[in-house]
């Protein structure tokens, strides 16, 4: 029987008053608490850890002393590896990659590591997205002149999965404002503008004030110009009554209540394999536009990442029927992280 232990590591900007004790409230610790968690309910044994760096691994795996351990997204130095592979011979290590290739390339590393973590017979790649999934094999089947079989079971498909925790929201209308969460680390992938003057056009087109809500707390890639931007556009706009607000990261019951106070959600980027910042508003029954890279999103209520206009248009179709843009979007998402479970429990269990 699989004993899991998942392994994160610390991000350098913890706070010990805005974060927990065990690690950021990030979504990728949520990402991998739900995993961890929804393991548990299937009886599988595992177990989350939060680390400094890579020289924890050691004791942790020796503590625990799991059958896998899943290193969440890549941080740790490939040449570490021949250390802990060797005191370890009998533990499968899985790197899980969380990105499409187009945020990949902004990592520097991210290649030449993914390739060096295929050199150690015991590591495997587990990818949360199709398309990734199929680029990691072409590379490394390339690279290591892999059979297909070796390569189905050196990289292999794990995507993401979300508690079904929904709850319903009353749409109200009569306010002078709209109040609209486009959430998640500043990045340029992301879409910030776009989506900025498109919530403009469709508060316009309701007469209403717009209340366009961000987090200013995490700044990644180069999103230092995305954020300038955003206020600069705001700023402009100042004696219209619209306003941008920035919100800190928070623990995830705080930012849970922060998506429940919204009235619609945006998250049209460019680039996704899951998106748990749309799922947070969504299990809050706070409607959502989203782009066609959001895998569990429903098309209904899907724009293009680069036409605002487009993104208006859904953003007043949901405002007409928000009670169906919640429901359709809990069933999706409900029905993806069932697939989700299924995946997870069978390979640990082969059953």
């Amino acid at each position: 029987m699989a004993k899991v232990l998942f392994i994160l590591k610390r991000r350098e900007d913890y706070h010990s008053v805005l974060h927990s004790h065990i690690g950021l409230s990030t979504g990728l610790y949520n990402s991998a608490s739900f995993m961890n968690d929804m393991l548990v309910d299937a009886n599988v044994e595992s177990n989350l850890v939060v680390v400094h760096d890579n020289n924890c691994i050691d004791r942790e795996v020796n503590k625990y002393k799991p059958t896998h351990v899943i290193i969440e997204a890549l941080w740790v130095v490939p040449t570490k590896f021949a250390v802990l592979c060797k005191l370890h011979p009998n533990v499968k290590w899985i790197i899980r990659i969380h990105s499409e290739m187009p945020f990949m390339a902004g990592e520097g590393m991210a290649m030449d590591w993914i390739a060096e973590y295929s050199s150690y017979k015991n590591i495997i790649l587990g990818i949360n997205a199709p398309r990734m999934l199929d680029e990691v094999q072409t590379y490394l089947k390339v690279r290591n002149s892999w059979t297909d079989k070796e390569t189905n079971e050196r990289v292999i498909y794990l995507p993401n999965y979300y508690p079904q925790d929904y709850v319903s929201k009353k749409f109200d209308r009569n306010k002078e404002y709209i109040d609209i969460g486009c959430f998640g680390a500043v990045r340029p992938l992301k879409n910030h503008m776009v989506q900025a003057v498109a919530a403009l056009d469709f508060a316009n087109r309701i007469g209403k004030k717009l209340r366009f809500h961000v987090n200013a707390g995490r700044i990644e890639m180069n999103g230092g110009p995305v954020i300038n931007n955003l206020k600069g556009f705001f700023e402009q706009l100042a004696d219209t009554g619209h306003q941008l607000i920035n919100h800190q990261w928070t623990p995830r019951e705080q930012f849970l209540e922060l998506c429940a106070s919204m009235d619609i959600g945006l998250q049209v980027s460019f680039s996704e394999t899951f998106n748990i910042v749309g799922a947070d508003l969504i299990s809050q029954g706070v409607p959502l536009v989203g782009s066609s890279e959001i895998p569990w999103f429903v098309p209904m209520f899907a724009a293009h990442a680069t036409e605002s206009k487009m993104i208006a248009d859904k953003l007043l179709s949901t405002y007409k029927t928000p009670w169906l843009n919640a429901k359709l979007n809990q069933w999706s998402l409900t029905n993806y992280t069932n697939k989700t479970k299924n995946i997870w429990v069978k390979y640990f269990t082969g059953e």
